[in-house]
């Protein structure tokens, strides 16, 4: 079963949406049209399972705040539609990244080979600082 399979879906209603105007180059029309989005997303208050919510809580990401909402600005590109559209497949990878869960390392025993290889080195190694030594006649 993969990854993405197992991952939540965040739902649209729980996003709080905020049209913005657009930092940077674009001449008058920056001014005047809003179509850069912001999103915020509580995830104390989601329907997020509590394992995904606590990874996501434990993320060290700049765009989660203290109190525990995601905030999400995109303005990527130059369409209201196409950003907000950005900015929830974003949160949807935050998501997916917290919904991952590593597979738990099996502890193993080093087998007798590697250990004799680690020896032999250990002596090689012992060796060649040993021609290093001051000669004392």
């Amino acid at each position: 079963m993969s990854t993405a399979a197992r991952s939540p879906k965040v739902r649209e209603d729980e996003i709080e949406f905020t049209a913005i105007r657009a930092q940077g180059a674009g001449g008058q029309n920056i001014n005047k049209v809003s179509n850069a989005v912001q999103i915020r997303f509580a995830i104390g208050g989601s329907s997020l399972p509590a394992r995904v919510k606590e990874r996501l809580l434990a993320l060290d990401d700049r765009r989660i705040s203290a109190g525990g909402v995601v905030v999400i600005k995109a303005q990527r590109f130059r369409s209201l539609e196409r950003n907000r559209e950005d900015a929830i497949a974003r949160l949807q990878a935050l998501v997916d990244l917290a919904a991952h869960q590593p597979a738990a390392r099996v502890q193993t025993r080093p087998s007798a080979a590697a250990r004799a290889r680690r020896i032999d080195e250990k002596v090689r190694h012992g060796q060649v600082k040993a021609l290093r030594r001051r000669i004392v006649a």
